[in-house]
């Protein structure tokens, strides 16, 4: 895991955007040509990944399925059986909650969204994530204390032992065809539907896509989003990230 994760950082960028820059630097006496042309590249990309528009742009490429009207929340317990709420990560030992790992930000989205269309619907809820740094809690049970602490949401199911989207979707289904369910809500974040999506269904569900935190709407930045910013520089390495993934899961899943 380590290794896979080094190459990772600095194969995708802004990782690889850096080596570049540094290769311009080590050849601009030998290779003068080669050396401009690593370092227009590197800083071209690192630019380009700092735009709010690019962000917007990007994600309305990745953000394929429209989010679900307020009107048909009441609706979905017609359509499926079960409402999954995937993970997104957790944070390490905060201290403002006594040192206690947390979901992520994004997960904390998923989970608000997920709250509602349960409460909405009466559907029950799959939490889905494993152990995100090797050690317990998983992310499932973080996830399912928090949406009944602060939702007031009891999970149904915990699926306690994925750690890739394609292992959230072929573990959920596992443990739901035990309980005769093979329709399911789907609750992530908008640019990682289209993966999701696909994985679930490919292990045979049958998903109702519930897509949160949208990235593919007006940015709202002055100067039309040409000015650099360093959120810009996550999301767009996310959706990269995701652009990535999407082609990769169809060529080996």
């Amino acid at each position: 895991m380590p290794i896979r994760f080094f190459l990772k950082q600095w194969l995708m960028p802004p990782g690889l955007f850096l080596l570049l820059l540094a290769a311009g630097w080590w050849l601009r006496r030998r290779r003068p040509r080669l050396a401009t042309a690593c370092f227009g590249l590197g800083f071209a990309g690192l630019w380009l990944m700092s735009l709010p528009l690019v962000v917007q742009e990007a994600a309305r490429l990745l953000e394929t399925e429209p989010a679900l009207a307020p009107e048909v929340w009441t609706q979905l317990a017609q359509r499926a059986d079960a409402i999954v709420v995937l993970g997104a990560g957790r944070d390490r030992g905060d201290p403002a909650w006594g040192g206690e790992d947390q979901p992520s930000a994004p997960a904390l989205e998923r989970l608000r969204y997920a709250a509602q269309l349960a409460k909405a619907s009466g559907l029950p809820v799959l939490t889905s994530g494993g152990l995100h740094y090797g050690s317990p809690p998983s992310e499932a049970s973080l996830m399912a204390q928090r949406l009944q602490l602060d939702f007031g949401v009891t999970t149904t199911w915990r699926e306690e032992a994925s750690l890739t989207t394609w292992e959230n979707a072929k573990l959920s289904a596992e443990l739901l065809r035990k309980q005769g369910i093979h329709r399911v809500v789907l609750v992530t974040q908008s640019w990682h539907m289209q993966r999701s999506r696909w994985s679930f269904e490919r292990v045979g569900l049958e998903v109702v896509p519930a897509p949160v935190g949208l990235l593919g709407v007006d940015h709202a930045r002055p100067f039309a989003g040409l000015i650099p910013e360093s959120r810009a520089v996550w999301q767009n390495g996310v959706l990269l990230n995701e652009a990535v993934g999407l082609v990769g899961y169809r060529l080996f899943y």
